[in-house]
């Protein structure tokens, strides 16, 4: 009890038993430590009682559909920053994929369903929430509807290709075994990366090649119907193609392409309206258009457009038309008379003084 309060408080029985074991070589029934912890009312972590929710039978066949989703969760306890883990579920068995990653999202999502085909195959279909990365958001314009065109996100495209049925779920308890592992890896995977030290993404990778089949092999059940619905990738599907994200640019008149705040130069001479920019994986792109790749460049600095004529400014001069000039000789002829009279008026008073 002194070993467990020291090194394993915060495990529960049946884990601080199992760790017991493999590292301290102390054998003991997981009931037994727990009858002696309440004997002396000392605390230990017990499972939290879940709501009813209505039971859905498995699915019959191994890869008839996949649960997928992401975990945000301080994963490393302050050892390294928070990051995502990216869980799959095999509904028929509960077979575990994972893998750790900085942010839910497109990419993360392609990288780890492409691991995730490398070992086991395309699934049958695969159970998502309603994320924008995983669902578009976009609404239909109108020549989208004219042309009987439905926004698609990048998954559901890399999806389709690859004939990947994809079912949304309206809550988080509809993934329920998927969430249910992410609780049991919130509390043993911890505790498991504490114990090996581990700090980085990279280093928890490496963990979860090693600790996950050992996990499947003793958690993983039998499947109601023995066939594998996972299908081989045909010879002519290239994954690291269709695991890509495809975005729509405008080519101007100089052959340049404008993506993500850059600037790329087109070498081909091609006289097109659009292009396509994927985004491979590694963070690399390629432009293409209608499949052929196109060759260019990104421009780095953007030469400035200097005019080499000097411009001089000379004040410009109002012109003022003379008193008699024909546009003020209505005007002026008054002004004449009006002096005229003057005159007259002046002389008059000067010959009655």
């Amino acid at each position: 009890l002194k070993l467990f309060q020291e090194k394993y408080s915060d495990f529960g029985p049946t884990l601080a038993t199992e760790k017991l074991f493999e590292i301290d070589k102390i054998k003991l029934n997981d009931e037994t430590l727990r009858l002696w912890l309440i004997e002396k009312h000392i605390p230990y972590k017990k499972r939290k009682k879940r709501p009813h929710r209505q039971w859905r039978e498995r699915k019959h066949h191994f890869g008839e559909m996949i649960q997928i989703d992401g975990s945000h969760h301080d994963w490393f306890e302050q050892r390294a920053p928070k990051c995502v883990l990216m869980g799959y579920v095999d509904d028929a068995t509960g077979c575990v994929f994972a893998r750790f990653y900085t942010y839910e999202g497109t990419m993360p999502f392609m990288d780890s369903f492409k691991r995730y085909i490398e070992r086991h195959g395309i699934p049958q279909s695969v159970y998502l929430d309603r994320y924008s990365a995983y669902k578009a958001k976009k609404k239909q314009t109108i020549e989208d509807e004219l042309n009987n065109v439905i926004p698609l996100s990048a998954v559901q495209k890399a999806l389709g290709e690859l004939s990947v049925d994809i079912i949304y779920a309206f809550s988080p308890q509809a993934k329920g075994r998927v969430e249910r592992q992410f609780n049991t890896f919130q509390d043993r995977l911890i505790k498991e990366m504490r114990l090996k030290g581990i700090r980085t993404i990279s280093e928890a990778n490496m963990f979860l090649g090693w600790y996950l089949p050992i996990y499947n092999k003793r958690f993983a059940k039998e499947p109601a119907m023995p066939d594998n619905l996972h299908r081989p990738v045909p010879k002519t599907i290239d994954l690291e193609r269709i695991f890509r994200i495809k975005t729509q640019r405008a080519l101007r008149n100089d052959f340049t392409v404008a993506h993500e705040n850059k600037l790329y130069q087109i070498k081909n001479n091609i006289r097109v309206d659009k292009v396509i920019v994927e985004e491979r994986l590694n963070g690399s792109i390629e432009i293409t258009h209608k499949g052929i790749s196109l060759r260019f460049k990104q421009i780095l600095i953007r030469p400035q457009i200097i005019d080499k004529r000097e411009l001089t400014f000379k004040p410009r001069k109002v012109y003022v038309p003379p008193v008699g000039h024909p546009w003020k000789r209505p005007m002026y002829n008054g002004y004449l008379q009006k002096e005229k009279f003057a005159q007259k008026e002046k002389e008059l008073l000067l010959t009655t003084t």
